[in-house]
């Protein structure tokens, strides 16, 4: 039987529980590996009754996933690593650095300074089939457990202090909905203590998951994969909208922002004469213009042989901008690309260790951004 991370919140509470040992010493627990992230043992952990080090022996590890590789971009302001899981598959978590010093959309010197936000993963491979994106590709392999995806966390931060975290990695987060609830509380608790605002898990939108994401973790952002005006197009590019048809999407979306008052990240990724033409953009405008959305324009990172479709021409995608600003009043933002030298990029976060490049480095294919404002 495999052992559990010490960051499983909910199999750690339980056998704390069963055990008669105080729950709050597992937040001392956390503490000491997040210090000591390639230490083995537990036993480090300081001031816990014997019978706890006894329980952390016999059914916890520090970390059950490992550091396989990393690769850091030519400019140094992305590092994509590869985690080995210990089931032997691997996820890819990317860590992006932003100077915020600089403005994010104007380029202009503003206060500020460095920030992190680290891009997870929640599944190995994806089910939902985005015809564009290089992870459905795979197919679906499995689920991310609560722990593997904080452990994401804590091999990132031996690298980078990390603000924000967008769960915009491999996989369907609401599709592992309990593993990303608990995986966000442990995030938000002691002692990693993240804000919930500084969290966002995209989803192409399970309608079901949505009804209760803000009832389960409030404040965290919402992000949508729309990437089409109409229920139409959604379904030739993304298979799984049949089963969540955009009018209801809308509904649960509206639903949500009543509950939230936030304002929903909606993405949008431009291919080129599919979805980017002047008519589209007033067919999005006019669906979600009931809503307070940021939308986020995404150049097309092409994939190879695994799509025919190609990147929009910048004209198209400034016109399409523009439309939804001067028109709609809608707030839109074209997504910075970064990484792409290590193929840190939206859509294309894959693992295939046959085709591994050499040693060291992982299977790396080109972004997401912060889109935490």
């Amino acid at each position: 039987m495999a052992v559990r991370s010490v960051f499983d919140v909910g199999e750690i509470t339980r056998e704390f529980e069963n055990a008669g040992i105080d729950t709050h010493f597992i937040a001392s627990i956390w503490k000491h590996v997040i210090q000591n992230p390639t230490s083995p043992s537990l036993d480090g952990v300081p001031s816990l009754p014997s019978k706890a080090y006894e329980l952390l022996r016999s059914k916890f590890t520090p970390l059950t996933s490992s550091l396989a590789s990393v690769a850091e971009s030519m400019d140094l302001s992305t590092t994509k690593l590869l985690i080995r899981l210990q089931n032997g598959a691997s996820v890819e978590t990317v860590i992006m650095r932003y100077d915020t010093r600089l403005g994010k959309y104007d380029g202009q010197p503003r206060p500020g300074g460095q920030r992190s936000t680290l891009c997870v993963s929640s599944q190995v491979g994806c089910k939902m089939g985005c015809k564009f994106c290089a992870t459905g590709s795979m197919g679906f392999k499995s689920n991310l457990s609560s722990g593997e995806i904080v452990e994401q966390l804590v091999h990132a931060s031996r690298f980078s202090r990390i603000r924000n975290v967008v769960f915009m990695g491999m996989g369907e987060p609401l599709n592992n909905y309990s593993s990303v609830v608990k995986a966000i509380q442990v995030m938000t608790g002691y002692p990693i203590q993240l804000s919930p605002k500084r969290i966002t898990v995209s989803t192409v939108g399970i309608i079901h998951a949505i009804n209760k994401l803000q009832d389960d973790i409030p404040n965290v952002n919402l992000a949508v994969s729309l990437h089409a005006p109409s229920q139409e197009i959604r379904t030739q590019i993304m298979p799984a909208g049949r089963a969540f048809p955009i009018e209801k999407l809308m509904d649960a979306l509206l639903a949500y922002q009543k509950k939230s008052e936030q304002s929903i990240f909606i993405e949008y990724i431009m291919l080129d004469g599919v979805n980017d033409q002047e008519q589209h953009a007033h067919q999005l405008g006019k669906l979600i213009q009931v809503l307070k959305v940021v939308i986020n324009l995404i150049p097309f990172n092409p994939i190879g042989g695994l799509s025919s479709y190609k990147s929009s021409t910048e004209e198209n995608v400034k016109s399409f901008q523009k439309i939804l600003r001067g028109t709609y009043n809608i707030r839109t933002t074209i997504r910075q690309q970064m990484g792409q030298d290590i193929s840190g990029a939206c859509g294309q976060l894959v693992v295939n260790l046959s085709e591994q490049r050499s040693v060291g480095s992982a299977s790396l294919l080109s972004d997401i951004e912060d889109i935490c404002i």
